[in-house]
């Protein structure tokens, strides 16, 4: 391949973005302190005699037909020789920063939750063989932190996520420039971002089943479906994506997560498991940025996409993971009716400065 050491940019890589992903995350990282439940079906994840639910499930496991969301009693009964583990989170979060950190040297990042990130490798390209910068990224994953990593490489975030997607475990799949429509064409339309399965539903009336299918019919009849939403729908499904890779820069006015269910989710340990991780993320993006923030916000999305968020405000500034879930899951709590289908939960944090004062705990210690 050409490189172009002078240039601003790779004249065959005129973007050059990373989607990494870490595999069957939770897992992996109880594997680092317990390396005798290494090569047996494995899920982390709740009671499978109560209402748990898998969070995380191995390899082994997955062979099985055990997923994540998968109700704990479901799984048992798949895979009855499944051996449960609870979260550590703390040993979740150090092993997310390691993670991130080790990304973050590659160039612009914008993490998606503690195990998925995007790099905008860009300005490296110019020098080098994006090729060889995705590969180095997965080696030195596994050597650094001891934890597997697929890598997706394009030139846009939503072909780049697929890409991550198509080879796991560890798996290192390139799109090069040009290429994105011909790797979209013969994936289900459900690998691409946005398509849930109300979307998906919608289309088999139009009998689209591949992005092949969906990028290649009339555009006035997937605006009868979808209005204005078809133009969009359809450029994806041709590879086409221009949002940029948001890194952390300037002050923030809001700091948040969310995160789209490939299934609906019914169940409210995984659902507060899910609030949790999200909310470890929200805390490190405040403690990065020196802010603490006064109000708490959680986002629902119904199966039917109903949509809205509710929030709660405290007078001193938090930056807590504690205290910042304390707030999201009472709102969850209030606001969820037990059983509700969820398509997407979010949290995030607002009224934001830099701090003045603590919240103080329960046992009078700083926050």
């Amino acid at each position: 391949m050409d490189t172009a050491p002078n240039a601003m940019t790779n004249p065959r890589w005129p973007r050059a973005i990373l989607h990494v992903d870490m595999d069957a995350f939770f897992v992996n990282v109880h594997l680092l302190d317990h390396p005798a439940d290494r090569g047996i079906p494995l899920a982390v994840g709740g009671n499978p005699h109560g209402r748990g639910v898998v969070a995380s499930a191995s390899y082994e496991a997955r062979q099985y037909g055990v997923r994540s969301a998968m109700p704990s009693g479901k799984a048992l009964k798949l895979c009855p020789s499944l051996k449960f583990v609870r979260h550590d989170w703390s040993r979740i979060k150090v092993s997310s920063r390691l993670v991130m950190d080790l990304l973050s040297q590659y160039g612009p990042l914008e993490q998606m939750s503690v195990d998925e990130a995007y790099i905008d490798i860009s300005d490296l390209a110019a020098q080098d063989q994006p090729e060889r910068i995705a590969l180095l990224i997965r080696e030195q994953m596994r050597r650094e932190t001891n934890l597997p990593a697929s890598v997706g490489l394009a030139t846009s975030k939503l072909v780049a996520k697929v890409a991550s997607d198509f080879d796991k475990p560890e798996g290192c799949t390139i799109v090069s420039p040009g290429e994105e429509a011909a790797f979209l064409a013969p994936l289900p339309v459900r690998a691409l971002h946005g398509v849930g399965p109300r979307t998906a539903e919608k289309l088999t009336l139009l009998h689209i089943e591949t992005c092949a299918q969906l990028a290649h019919t009339p555009l006035l009849d997937l605006t009868r479906l979808f209005g204005k939403q078809a133009e969009s729908l359809q450029q994806r499904a041709q590879g086409i994506d221009h949002r940029p890779v948001e890194s952390e820069r300037g002050q923030a006015k809001s700091i948040s997560q969310e995160r789209t269910f490939s299934d609906d989710v019914t169940e409210a340990d995984f659902l507060l498991d899910k609030l949790a991780e999200l909310v470890e993320i929200v805390a490190e993006a405040l403690q990065r940025r020196g802010l603490v923030a006064h109000t708490v916000f959680v986002k629902f999305r119904w199966a039917d996409f109903t949509t809205f968020t509710r929030q709660k405000s405290v007078e001193t500034g938090i930056d807590q993971p504690a205290d910042i879930l304390r707030l999201a899951a009472g709102i969850f709590l209030d606001y969820w009716p037990e059983g509700q289908a969820m398509r997407l939960l979010g949290v995030g944090t607002s009224n934001l400065e830099a701090p003045h004062g603590r919240q103080l705990t329960l046992f009078g210690q700083a926050s």
